[in-house]
C-alpha cells in the first residue's frame, strides 16, 4: 500500500474495530490519512444514544484509533456532509452508505468495509475498495463462558458485584455467587464488545431484541440479555443456557396421553410457573411430531428451543408474529410450537392459527393448569376455546403434574335443577381419569370458572354450605336491588329460585312498568325472583319466618317528618320548631343509621366525616327513603 493513500472507513469496519487493527500492524503505515465519513460518525452517535451495543463500540473504536493515529504519526479527519432527515429515512435502503462511498469518491480514497454488498457497489461505481469479511473473530470460547459447567442454568453478571449462578435442576436451583471477585464495567464492556462481533458473524448467533437500554442476543444455546441505564440501576449481562434436552419419552407419560398426542390433539398449551421446563418439553414435542412424518415449525423470539434440524425456527417478521403467520400459512406447517404466548397479539396469532387447521402447541406462564384457559378467556368468546386449546399439560419441577381436556356441551350447570337453565358449558376433566374438575360457562354477562370437585374450594365441599349459582345469585342481586334499597335482603330458596325483601315505596321501581325490570334482572341471572315487601312493622309481609330469621323491624314511635339540607361540613335534620328537645331514630328499612335530640330552633346537626353523616349523604344521593321516629326508649 502507498504511504500516501487516503482510508476511508464505512461504519460496519468501524464496528468491527479492523481499523485499529490495521494501524497497530503496520497494514495502514505511518503518513497515510484516516477519513471517518461524518455520517458514519452520525449513525453511530444515533445507535449509542438508544443505547445499542454497536454504537457504543464503534465510538469507542474511534477513540482507540485517534491514539494510535497520534501515536504512529497517522492523519485522521471527519468529511462530507451530515445525512438529511430523508437519509436518515432512508437509511435501511442504503442511503447512509452512498453518502459513505462518495465521501471515498471525492477523496480519491480507498474504501474499507466489512460489509459484503458495500464492496459490491463500491467496485462498480470504480472506487477503490478493500473488503475486510469479518472472518478473525472469536465465536466460542468466550469470556462469559468460564462462568458455566454441567450444572448451571445461567449466570447473573453486574457492574460493582461480584458474578452469581444458578444451579441445579428446575424447581430445585440455587442462586450462589461465583467466587468473590468483582466485576468492573471495563470487563463487561470487553464482553459484550465479544457478543456483539460473535452474534454478527456467526451462523447460530443473530440479535433478537434491540431496544433503548435493552439487547437480546441468542448466540447459539446461549440466550444473552444485555441491560444499561437507565433501563438499568447498572451494566447487567444474564445468560441462560438449557441444562438437559429430553425426549417425549424421558418423561414417562402414559399410552393414552401418548396416543392423544399422536392422534388427536392439535390445540396444546404447556403451562406452569417460569424456570418449570415448559420449554424444554416444547423441544421435546417438536422432534416428536417431527419423527411422526409430520412439517413442524416454531415461533420464537429470541429463538432458544433446542429442535432438531429438521424443525425450522422462525422469529417475529419485521417485528410482528402476525406477519410470520401469513407465511407460514404458505408453508403449510403441521404443527407450529408457539413458544411463550405472552401478549394479546400472541393469543390472537395462536387461535387464528389453529382455527386454519395447524396443530398448534403454546408455552403460557401460568401458576395452575385452568388459569392458562382463565388467559383465553378474555380475548375470545367462550364457546371458541375448546376449539382453540382442546389439551392443558401442566408442568412443574420438570414433570408433567396433570393433564386436563377440554369439550363443549350443552346442558344444565352442576348446582342448577331447572331444565330451562341448560347453556353452552366448557368441561374441564382430567386427562388420566376422567374426572370433571371445572365448569365454564356465562352467569349474568362474566364468564365465570366453577371448580367441581372434591378438593379444596370444589362444588362437592361446599355442597352444605351454598352452591355457586346461590353465592353468585346472592353477590348479583344485592348489587342491584340496594340501588334500590340499601337495606335490601336476599334470601336463596333454593338452588334456582331467590326472595327479595325490599322496603314497599321500592316495590313498584324495583318491578318496573310490566314486570320488565325484575324479568331483565331474571334473564341476567337465569334465576326466578319472588319479590317481597316489609310490612309497617318492619317485618316482610305475611312471612313469620322473616321475623323469625332477624328481619324484623323494632317497634318504632311515631313518624317525624323532616328537610334534609348539606352547609358547610354540616349534615342538618330540620324538624318542627315545636319538637325541640325530642330525642329521634333516623332509621332506613330496618337499619338504625343515627340518633338524636332535636334543638332549638327542630334541628340535627351531624358533622359530614362521621359515621352517621357519611351513611346519611350516601342515602340521600342513592334516593333511599330515610324516615324519623321519635324516640320509645
Amino acid at each position: 500500500m502507498s504511504s500516501t493513500q487516503n482510508y476511508v472507513l464505512d461504519t460496519s469496519v468501524i464496528i468491527d474495530c479492523k481499523a485499529s487493527k490495521m494501524v497497530e500492524t503496520g497494514e495502514i503505515p505511518s503518513g497515510s490519512k484516516i477519513i471517518v465519513p461524518v455520517a458514519a460518525l452520525d449513525e453511530l452517535q444515533a445507535q449509542a444514544s438508544k443505547n445499542r451495543e454497536e454504537g457504543f463500540i464503534g465510538l469507542s473504536e474511534l477513540t482507540k484509533l485517534r491514539k494510535l493515529c497520534e501515536e504512529r504519526k497517522i492523519e485522521i479527519e471527519f468529511l462530507g456532509r451530515r445525512p438529511s432527515i430523508e437519509d436518515i429515512r432512508l437509511a435501511r435502503n442504503g442511503r447512509i452508505d452512498a453518502i459513505i462511498r462518495d465521501v471515498a469518491k471525492e477523496s480519491n480514497g480507498m474504501l474499507l468495509t466489512a460489509d459484503y454488498v458495500q464492496a459490491l457497489v463500491g467496485t462498480a461505481q470504480g472506487i477503490s475498495v478493500l473488503h475486510l469479511p469479518s472472518t478473525a473473530v472469536k465465536t466460542t470460547g468466550l469470556e462469559f463462558e468460564r462462568f458455566f459447567d454441567s450444572s448451571t442454568m445461567s449466570i447473573h453478571l453486574k457492574e460493582g458485584t461480584v458474578p452469581h449462578s444458578k444451579k441445579g435442576k428446575p424447581g430445585e436451583f440455587v442462586y450462589a455467587p461465583i467466587g468473590d471477585k468483582v466485576l468492573t464495567r471495563e470487563q463487561l464492556e470487553t464482553m459484550i464488545k465479544e457478543i456483539t462481533e460473535a452474534a454478527r458473524i456467526s451462523s447460530e448467533g443473530s440479535v433478537e431484541i434491540s431496544r433503548s437500554g435493552a439487547t437480546v442476543v441468542q448466540l447459539g444455546q446461549y440466550r444473552i440479555a444485555i441491560t444499561r441505564p437507565p433501563f438499568s440501576d447498572g451494566l447487567e449481562i444474564t445468560v441462560v443456557k438449557p441444562l438437559v434436552r429430553l425426549t417425549l419419552e424421558d418423561y414417562q407419560i402414559s399410552e393414552k396421553l401418548r396416543e392423544r398426542l399422536r392422534t388427536q390433539a392439535e390445540g396444546i398449551l404447556i403451562a406452569g410457573p417460569p424456570g418449570s421446563g415448559k420449554s424444554t418439553l416444547a423441544s421435546s414435542l417438536a422432534d416428536f411430531y417431527a419423527k411422526q412424518g409430520k412439517v413442524v415449525k416454531t415461533f420464537e423470539s429470541p429463538k432458544d428451543l433446542q429442535v432438531s434440524d429438521e424443525v425450522s425456527q422462525y422469529g417475529p417478521l419485521e417485528g410482528d408474529f402476525e406477519k410470520t403467520a401469513e407465511i407460514l400459512l404458505l408453508v403449510r406447517p403441521d404443527y407450529t410450537i408457539f413458544d411463550e404466548v405472552r401478549k394479546t397479539k400472541d393469543f390472537e396469532v395462536f387461535s387464528d392459527m389453529r382455527l386454519a387447521g395447524v396443530g398448534m402447541v403454546g408455552v403460557v406462564h401460568s401458576s395452575d393448569p385452568v388459569n392458562a384457559v382463565q388467559r383465553f378467556m378474555s380475548r375470545m368468546e367462550l364457546g371458541m376455546i375448546p376449539h382453540v386449546v382442546d389439551t392443558v399439560i401442566f408442568v412443574k419441577y420438570g414433570q408433567i403434574e396433570q393433564v386436563l381436556e377440554l369439550d363443549l356441551v350443552v346442558k344444565v350447570p352442576t348446582g342448577m335443577t331447572e331444565p330451562d337453565l341448560a347453556r353452552p358449558v366448557v368441561e374441564v376433566r382430567d386427562f388420566e381419569t376422567g374426572k370433571l374438575e371445572f365448569e365454564i360457562y356465562t352467569f349474568g354477562e362474566e364468564n365465570v370458572v366453577i371448580p367441581i370437585g372434591k378438593g379444596r374450594g370444589g362444588v362437592a365441599e361446599r355442597a352444605k354450605e351454598s352452591t355457586p349459582v346461590e353465592k353468585l345469585a346472592s353477590e348479583r342481586i344485592l348489587q342491584t336491588i340496594r340501588k334500590y334499597d340499601p337495606s335490601g335482603q336476599v334470601r336463596v330458596v333454593s338452588q334456582n329460585r331467590a326472595e327479595i325483601i325490599v322496603d314497599e315505596s321500592v316495590v313498584p321501581r324495583l318491578i318496573g312498568r310490566g314486570g320488565s325490570n325484575i324479568r331483565e334482572l331474571e334473564d341476567a341471572l337465569a334465576i326466578k325472583l319472588d319479590v317481597r315487601q316489609r310490612d309497617a312493622k318492619g317485618t316482610e309481609e305475611g312471612n313469620e319466618e322473616e321475623a323469625a330469621s332477624g328481619l324484623v323491624r323494632p317497634k318504632q314511635g311515631k313518624e317525624l317528618h323532616f328537610d334534609y339540607e348539606e352547609k358547610g361540613n354540616s349534615v342538618i335534620l330540620s324538624f318542627s320548631p315545636e319538637l325541640a328537645g325530642l330525642e329521634v331514630k333516623i332509621v332506613s328499612g330496618n337499619e338504625e343509621i343515627a340518633r338524636g335530640r332535636i334543638g332549638k330552633g327542630g334541628k340535627i346537626s351531624f358533622g359530614k366525616k362521621t359515621p352517621e353523616g357519611k351513611m346519611l349523604r350516601k342515602l340521600h344521593r342513592s334516593n333511599a327513603r330515610v324516615r324519623a321516629f321519635q324516640s320509645e326508649s
